[in-house]
C-alpha cells in the first residue's frame, strides 16, 4: 500500500500508512481514512469525513461533499462516516449530513453501491446493502441491512427500507417499505414477499410462513378495516416471530406511511 505522488492531499487528513491513495485522488481536510482502502485515481474525498477499513472506492466517485440542502450554510456541523468493507464504484455521490437531523450521514459496512449511486445528506445505510446503477436516495432516508435497491430507483426523503427488502429496477418509492417485501414496477407498490432473499440467507421456512402470513393479513386481508387492527392481530397470533415483528415494528414506527399493496392498484 501507498500513496502515489501525485496524489492531492491536505496536511490535515490522516490516512492509515496501509491504505492505499492513486495518482490524481484529492484527499481534502479533516479526512480520515482506514487501513487496506484504496482510493482509486480522481476520485474526491471532502471532509469532515471518516472512512473504515478495506473499503475500495474507485475512479471519479465525490466523496463528503457538502449537503445538497438549501439550508446549510458553511461552518455547520456536518460528517460522513462510512465503516469497512464497501465496494464505492464509478461516480457514485455520499453527501454529508445537517443539523436538521444528527449532522450525519452514515454508510455501514459490506455494502455494494454501484456507478452512480447517490447517498444525499442525514441517510443512513445499514450492512450488507446492494444499490445497483443510478439508485438514489433523497434526504433523511434510512436503509436497512441485507435491502437490495434495483438499478435508478429513486426513494422519496425521510422514507425507511426495511431489512431483506427487495425493490426492483426504477421503481418510485415514496412511503416506507416494511422488512422482507418485494416491490415493484414503475407505479410502485409492495408485490409479496421476499422469500427467495430469506432462503438464501439463511431463514427457516417457519420464519419465511410467519412472513407470509404477515404480509396477507396486513396486505389482503386488511381492506375495508384499520390498519392498527391488523397489526394487533399479529402482534397477538405472531408474538413468537421476530421477523413478523421486525415487520409490524417498521409500520408501527412509520412516519410517512407504507408503500400501497397489490389489491390498492
Amino acid at each position: 500500500m501507498a500513496i502515489d505522488s501525485n496524489a492531492i492531499i491536505d496536511p490535515s487528513a490522516k490516512i492509515h500508512k496501509n491504505a492505499e491513495i492513486c495518482a490524481y485522488a484529492v484527499i481534502g481536510a479533516n479526512v480520515e481514512i482506514g487501513s487496506g482502502t484504496i482510493v482509486e485515481s480522481h476520485a474526491v474525498i471532502q471532509g469532515p469525513t471518516k472512512i473504515g477499513k478495506n473499503n475500495h472506492i474507485y475512479s471519479f466517485a465525490a466523496i463528503g461533499g457538502d449537503p445538497q440542502d438549501i439550508t446549510y450554510e458553511e461552518g455547520q456541523e456536518s460528517n460522513l462516516v462510512i465503516g469497512d468493507d464497501n465496494l464505492i464504484r464509478e461516480f457514485c455521490t455520499i453527501n454529508r449530513g445537517t443539523e436538521k437531523e444528527k449532522s450525519l450521514t452514515r454508510v455501514g459496512s459490506n455494502n455494494m453501491l454501484m456507478a452512480y449511486v447517490h447517498i444525499a445528506h442525514d441517510c443512513e445505510v445499514g450492512d450488507h446493502t446492494i444499490m445497483s446503477n443510478n439508485a438514489s436516495l433523497a434526504g433523511h432516508v434510512k436503509v436497512h441491512d441485507w435491502a437490495i435497491l434495483g438499478g435508478f430507483t429513486l426513494v422519496k426523503q425521510f422514507c425507511l427500507i426495511g431489512m431483506h427488502t427487495y425493490i426492483g429496477m426504477g421503481c418510485q418509492v415514496n412511503k416506507d417499505i416494511p422488512a422482507y417485501m418485494v416491490a415493484s414496477g414503475t407505479q410502485t407498490r409492495v408485490r409479496s414477499i421476499n422469500a427467495e432473499g430469506m432462503k438464501r440467507r439463511g431463514f427457516s421456512s417457519s420464519a419465511v410462513a410467519s412472513i407470509k402470513r404477515a404480509f396477507k393479513v396486513v396486505y389482503r386481508e386488511s381492506q375495508g378495516r384499520l390498519l392498527d387492527h391488523a397489526l394487533q392481530d399479529l402482534e397477538k397470533s405472531e408474538a413468537d416471530s421476530p421477523e413478523v415483528m421486525q415487520f409490524v415494528k417498521c409500520i408501527r414506527s412509520s412516519k410517512v406511511g407504507i408503500m400501497r399493496g397489490p389489491l390498492e392498484e
